[in-house]
């Protein structure tokens, strides 16, 4: 443990807790976030939340618990390049890949899978996850991509917070949406009793789910799912807030049985395509991920 005394500058007056110590120590706003739910800041002796808001001129006491050095560089496999130039590598991520180095994660990550490949990427953004411009779950298979250039980097980062980039995915659940087709617009954020849960929650941030029925089966539906937002777990979150969980998600409910006879280890759900206006040239781009091979096996089983 390393313990630091940091006063609140006065451009940060009214920040959030979370949000304000991300940018004074340049951490990413979720590390950000784990080390004041672990108790880590205090302000005037007591211990902070996260929601709470900065006073100016105020003094934080952070105790920054020691980091497990991160995964060094490491080769993918079955990670293929679906689209590249010199300011952008997309990529179709596996399952079981986390997209950056996080902490008490030391698997295989995309941007160590790129830097083993000897592919120079972006080094804006926080340490950890420089040159990712947005996520993908570590058991979600997909279109992924990574800014190579700064500008790239500031660019793309820009059109995912105006929400102009298009996200679709494919998603099988239980059961029958009813109905067939619609948005599920509800808050997310963590859920209050697991930590390592997300949740609909009154305060948590907007997120946007809207969907359309593919395909119904006799106790499955497949949907096409397009992403307004891009809050962590969206789709898993909302899915099963409606009582459809992904098939396989076992973290939000799903049926362990039904998985099992599908030969699934994961939830059942694929970045199919991602639509982005390039950086350089200024032309929409898309790219395109087919189905990885457990997800077709359990089509083809059902």
């Amino acid at each position: 443990m390393s313990r630091r005394l940091l006063p609140v500058p006065d451009g940060l007056d009214g920040e959030r807790v979370d949000a304000g110590l991300a940018r004074l120590l340049g951490l990413s706003r979720s590390r950000a976030a784990e080390i004041v739910a672990a108790g880590g800041v205090v302000v005037a002796g007591r211990g902070a939340a996260k929601s709470d808001r900065l006073v100016a001129g105020s003094l934080l006491e952070v105790e920054l618990p020691d980091r497990p050095a991160a995964p060094g560089p490491a080769p993918v496999p079955g990670m293929a390049v679906l689209f590249e130039d010199d300011d952008v590598v997309v990529v179709d991520k596996p399952a079981g890949i986390a997209a950056h180095p996080s902490p008490g994660w030391t698997g295989a990550t995309v941007v160590g899978g790129l830097a083993a490949a000897g592919r120079r990427i972006s080094t804006s953004g926080a340490e950890e996850r420089q040159g990712v411009v947005h996520r993908l779950d570590v058991g979600t298979t997909g279109v992924m991509a990574v800014a190579k250039s700064e500008r790239a980097y500031s660019d793309l980062k820009e059109q995912f917070r105006r929400r102009t980039v298009a996200k679709r995915y494919h998603a099988l659940v239980q059961g029958h949406p009813d109905p067939s087709a619609g948005t599920i617009d509800a808050p997310v954020g963590r859920h209050p009793a697991h930590p390592h849960k997300w949740a609909v929650v009154a305060g948590g941030r907007s997120a946007v789910t809207h969907y359309e029925t593919l395909e119904a089966r006799s106790a499955v539906t497949l949907l096409d799912i397009r992403l307004e937002t891009g809050r962590t777990h969206q789709i898993r979150v909302h899915t099963a807030a409606v009582r459809h969980p992904c098939v396989g998600d076992l973290l939000y409910g799903a049926d362990p049985v039904l998985a099992e006879s599908l030969g699934l280890g994961r939830q059942w759900l694929h970045a199919v395509e991602l639509g982005f206006r390039h950086p350089g040239s200024g032309e929409w781009t898309v790219v395109r991920s087919p189905y990885p091979d457990d997800l077709r096996e359990a089509l083809a089983r059902l």
